[in-house]
């Protein structure tokens, strides 16, 4: 058997690995380079197998950066069927039709809208703990709790058994259940996007949101909040609805300045029975645990512009999360330069992002080509995160510790990557790598 890395290997997105048996090809998604200098030019590279031998595609859950290159797979002749679960199909087709817009518009064509639909014809779903056969290889999906129908792909192959983490979710969820155990795993395939770094307490980031909000009405501000469609959206809407609610903040105009997030919003709202069992609970009382008084979703560009003529204090959520692109630069352009107005980063911001840069501290950043002077207040929650953090990964490793044989630590930054393989190794006695971009091992 032999196991190669695609993606997500040696840096946090694209993540695609692939995993030969003596009789079949997988692939464990197939997703896009983001956040980089160099990400055009490595989506855009042929891939190095061939796409035709691929039996199954296996999804771990919606993000692009584990979708964003399956109908490039298509176009280049995948004949195979896809397999995720009914959420992650669902919110696949609304991300994928996003990406392809945004590369029609940066002139990258890496897929084309027929090689969407021709996906989604190959595309099917299974429910978590349901077999999938291919001869004597058996597949299954457990809940990772890491966005609404994430997924861990376990494979059982050839009398060994393997475990896809994809990414694993920040425990305590906002909205889902931890991730399954899944007991007996020999070979770990593990993300480590927060291999080195620890979260914040849940209580906290909850105080922190509240805070700015408050500070925002005294300042009478803007607070810009740019978040992922999937995921961090929902969670952030479901507090401050519980905050409205409960008035610990003063009611202001809330915009969610996405056409995307309001379509991944109803697919949230479709699938209650994915929600924790407390937020289940609550869902029977009150359906409504994404819309609240003020708030409006934004889908025109005129509804967008007219955000500006809305007078402060006002919050404007918008993507794109990492700050790449979308109305969330837009917006930046106007707001950054006020100093009465706060930046709120509530998730991962990979290298080279312009949300990174501001982290950093940069003062000066060109949108759209125009120099912006950076007198907004730039601020950083941590604990909203959608991932496991590397108390949560390393807990993650050990309950497994007494039949894991070698563990593949993936989909995070090089030095978060090496500090959680070294950790293994020094910790736990178990042989771990880091593999590199088209490194391949044979087990």
């Amino acid at each position: 058997m032999k196991i190669s890395f695609h993606g997500g290997a040696g840096e946090v997105t694209g993540a695609c690995h692939l995993l030969e048996t003596q009789s079949h090809k997988f692939l464990i998604d197939c997703g896009l380079f983001q956040g980089c200098d160099i990400c055009s030019d490595l989506n855009g590279r042929p891939f190095k197998f061939d796409p035709k031998s691929i039996d199954a595609v296996f999804v771990t859950h919606a993000h692009v950066d584990h979708i964003g290159r399956i109908p490039k797979l298509v176009r280049y002749g995948f004949g195979g069927a896809i397999y995720s679960t009914p959420p992650t199909k669902d919110m696949a087709r609304h991300l994928l039709e996003d990406a392809l817009s945004l590369s029609e518009r940066r002139g990258e064509e890496l897929y084309s809208s027929k090689d969407i639909e021709d996906a989604f014809g190959r595309w099917r779903t299974v429910s978590y703990g349901e077999k999938i056969s291919f001869g004597e290889t058996e597949v299954r999906f457990h809940d990772a709790g890491h966005i609404l129908g994430s997924a861990l792909i376990e494979i059982f192959a050839e009398k060994k058994k393997f475990l896809f983490s994809g990414d694993l979710g920040n425990i305590p969820s906002v909205l889902l259940p931890p991730s399954e155990k899944v007991s007996g795993i020999e070979y770990l395939i593990v993300e480590s996007a927060y291999g080195g770094r620890a979260h914040e307490m849940p209580e906290e980031r909850v105080l922190k949101l509240e805070r700015a909000v408050e500070d925002i009405a005294s300042r009478r501000g803007t607070l810009l909040i740019p978040a992922f469609a999937t995921e961090r959206t929902q969670d952030i809407l479901y507090i401050l609805n519980n905050m409205v609610h409960f008035k610990r903040i003063p009611e202001m105009p809330v915009f969610v300045d996405s056409p995307l997030a309001s379509r991944i919003t109803s697919v949230y709202e479709a699938y209650p029975a994915y929600y924790k069992e407390e937020i289940q609970k609550l869902y029977l009382e009150h359906p409504k645990l994404f819309k609240f008084s003020k708030l409006q979703f934004t889908e025109s560009v005129e509804e967008s512009k007219a955000i500006n003529d809305v007078l402060p204090p006002k919050v404007i959520i918008a993507g794109s999360g990492m700050m790449q692109g979308g109305r969330i630069l837009h917006h930046a352009r106007r707001y950054l330069k006020d100093k009465n107005s706060i930046l709120l980063v509530v998730g991962y911001q990979t290298a080279g992002s312009l949300g990174r840069r501001l982290l950093d501290g940069a003062k000066e950043i060109k949108i759209f080509k125009e120099e912006v002077s950076v007198a907004a207040e730039i601020r950083k929650i941590n604990g909203f995160s959608a991932h496991a953090d590397n108390p949560q990964l390393y807990a993650f490793v050990a309950a497994n510790r007494d039949t894991l044989k070698r563990v593949f630590v993936v989909q995070g930054e090089q030095s978060q990557a090496l500090h959680f393989m070294q950790e293994i190794r020094d910790r736990l006695g178990i042989q771990a790598d880091a593999p590199m971009l088209g490194d391949e091992f044979e087990i």
